[in-house]
């Protein structure tokens, strides 16, 4: 974690870099945290890392280990089983609502994403998650419902946790850059059915991959359960 430099509000600083921490690895699950330990690395005092850190444990990134106190949640594959689900029927819609309304200047936004994302695909895992999260992003504020981009925001971070692992995979990351683009595809066709229905199946995989990996027991901390595959 970085010392905080910007003028934004302490606790916001701290609340982003700790979740940025766990999200990408460099906080592990089952890691302890301590106030102290955290304003002493991010340079802060106590009292915004203490309001940040009681956020995240409501969100469910950190949660309490008895005298342990805070530590980074486990990966919980019955999270991931239910923000899946919730994608499975968000997903479909939001690009069904996000056809209708591609414009030129949209449609060259998306082929951008894609470029991007092709190029993070050369790079590493961390860089292919935020390139997969940025095109769906552009998805659901295509979408022009506030709900949808406010509800999948916070479940992305979530899923970031375990996709840093999946799309450590070059199979994986082609499969899923090719999906994107048969998606956008049919966006710019003006099929808005078959581009959901592509939608649809892509996040079934993409929830079947996770699943196995994490059946297969990616780093889930000291402090996690042990797990049947």
């Amino acid at each position: 974690m970085e010392t905080l430099v910007s003028s934004r509000p302490l606790v916001e600083q701290a609340y982003t870099a700790i979740l940025d921490a766990i999200c990408s690895g460099r906080l592990k699950p089952g890691e302890r945290l301590t106030q102290a330990d955290v304003a002493e690395r991010l340079n802060v005092s106590r009292q915004p890392v203490h309001n940040a850190l009681q956020v995240l444990k409501a969100q469910g990134f950190v949660r309490e280990s008895g005298r342990r106190g805070l530590i980074v949640a486990p990966l919980d594959p019955g999270l991931f089983d239910a923000i899946y689900q919730l994608r499975s029927a968000i997903e479909p819609l939001a690009v069904r609502l996000a056809t209708p309304r591609l414009t030129e200047a949209d449609l060259e936004r998306g082929r951008a994403l894609l470029a991007a994302g092709a190029e993070a695909a050369k790079a590493n895992g961390s860089a292919s998650v935020k390139a997969d999260a940025a095109f769906h992003s552009w998805i659901y504020d295509l979408s022009g419902n506030a709900l949808i981009v406010d509800t999948m925001r916070l479940n992305w971070r979530h899923l970031q946790r375990a996709m840093g692992e999946v799309l450590r995979h070059p199979s994986m990351l082609m499969r899923v850059w090719n999906e994107h683009r048969t998606i956008v595809d049919a966006m710019a066709a003006g099929d808005a059915e078959k581009a959901a229905l592509l939608m649809h199946g892509h996040v079934v995989g993409a929830y079947e991959d996770v699943r196995r990996r994490l059946s297969e027991g990616v780093d889930n901390g000291p402090a996690a359960p042990a797990r049947g595959a």
